[in-house]
């Protein structure tokens, strides 16, 4: 998945401008997508160049024009080719792990403390994805209700994952 995919998959959701796709990105998606704002914005230019997306610009007083993006009809083709094509193969990059598995010049004190920096991360994620509000009045908000549980089922298993690490690397802590 690209972040052109994305991006068209929230437009099929409702229109929206730069600002509200990466509150998107922030917020309901970002258990599985990232995306930083200027990233959002080079991608909605290539959406515009390509045609599948239209821009409507709304002026506001003493403010610059609020630009809304639709999804074109070749838009929401490509957006359906994409949803309809085969998965792709996931190819991860962990740096956290990266550097747990690199970690044994740290010695367990060092290891603890990546511990505790992945920890913390994972418990303001976990805090940030259960102050969504999801629903499943409909079947396509249970669809984004269950990605938005797998995100959560994911940060709890880490911290439970992290916790166990934790309690075993202290085996190898030397006696005081």
């Amino acid at each position: 998945m690209e972040l052109r995919q994305a991006i068209l998959g929230l437009l099929s959701l409702r229109p929206s401008t730069g600002y509200d796709l990466g509150r998107a990105f922030a917020g309901s998606v970002a258990h599985f997508w990232y995306a930083d704002q200027s990233q959002i914005y080079r991608t909605i230019d290539r959406l515009s160049a390509d045609g599948a997306i239209d821009t409507e610009r709304i002026p506001q007083d003493h403010k610059p024009d609020r630009k809304v993006h639709t999804l074109t009809d070749a838009g929401r083709e490509e957006f359906m080719a994409w949803l309809e094509s085969p998965l792709e193969p996931e190819r991860h990059k962990e740096p956290f792990l990266a550097r747990m598995f690199f970690a044994e010049p740290l010695g367990p004190d060092g290891v603890d403390s990546l511990l505790t920096e992945r920890q913390e991360a994972a418990e303001k994620i976990l805090d940030t994805l259960r102050s969504i509000h999801a629903t499943e009045d409909t079947w396509g908000e249970f669809l984004r209700e269950s990605t938005l549980r797998y995100g959560i089922t994911q940060a709890e298993s880490e911290l439970e994952w992290i916790a166990a690490t934790r309690a075993r690397n202290d085996r190898f802590r030397s006696p005081r």
